[in-house]
């Protein structure tokens, strides 16, 4: 079942990549135009678009959780990384080990409710910032610090408790920097209901832009998916 899941989950992924592929290239969202699409695998396991066999002007991103994937995409030549993450209970017993003592200190300071999200915050960030070196995992996670540029106002103890939103970045993005290994990737976050996105390049990008494609026929697909659980974003530079 485990094995099943995951599976799905990959073939969600790369269903979203396509797609969202197919938006950026202005090409028809069909079946056919998206089998000519593929989503291959570098050495280091980093995605790579091809388009009839010829690599195509474009990087991505792709993540995916709980049933719900997303791609992040770019102009090509762009350092691009990307990660969903949910905020459940447990993380705050693993995550603290792959965490420096100042993003430790930082979780420390905000409010008690908050500090499970922010834990995930700042894993996914550094999820995204070791894709975008395109080394993944077999770079230490410690290796990667993680600053919000825009402090969230809510996350310390001492805010005001009348919002009720006391989580900073609830369906907004809000600016953060992961450095890793010598380069400073900038990007972004948002919190939309149960997940936390991140994303970070380089050169350092503008706000991401929401990517609409038409509706797409579900019985087309040889696997069950919800249409709503996928999602793109493109991001440019400054």
């Amino acid at each position: 079942m485990k094995f099943e899941k995951r599976r799905a989950e990959w073939r969600l992924g790369r269903w979203t990549a396509k797609r969202v592929v197919a938006a950026c290239l202005n090409l028809p969202d069909r079946r056919e135009v998206l089998a000519r699409i593929e989503i291959r695998s570098a050495p280091s396991g980093a995605p790579k678009v091809q388009v009839l066999n010829k690599p195509a002007p474009i990087a991505i991103s792709l993540s995916h959780r709980l049933g719900t994937a997303v791609c992040a995409a770019a102009p090509e030549c762009r350092a691009l990384g990307c990660d969903l993450e949910t905020f459940e209970p447990g993380i705050e017993a693993f995550i603290p080990d792959y965490c420096t003592v100042e993003e430790r200190a930082l979780v420390a300071g905000a409010r008690t409710t908050d500090r499970l999200r922010l834990w995930a915050l700042l894993w996914s960030a550094k999820e995204s910032g070791l894709k975008a070196l395109e080394t993944g995992l077999q770079t230490d996670p410690r290796c990667a610090t993680v600053s919000l540029v825009q402090a969230p106002s809510r996350l310390r103890e001492e805010a005001p408790t009348s919002s009720s939103h006391a989580f900073s970045g609830l369906n907004e993005w809000c600016q953060l920097q992961v450095a890793v290994r010598g380069r400073v990737f900038v990007g972004w976050w948002k919190q939309e209901g149960k997940f936390l996105r991140t994303m970070v390049a380089d050169p350092p990008p503008f706000q991401p832009i929401p990517l609409v494609s038409p509706p797409f026929l579900v019985k087309t697909l040889s696997f069950p998916v919800n249409p709503s659980a996928s999602a793109g974003i493109f991001v440019d530079s400054k």
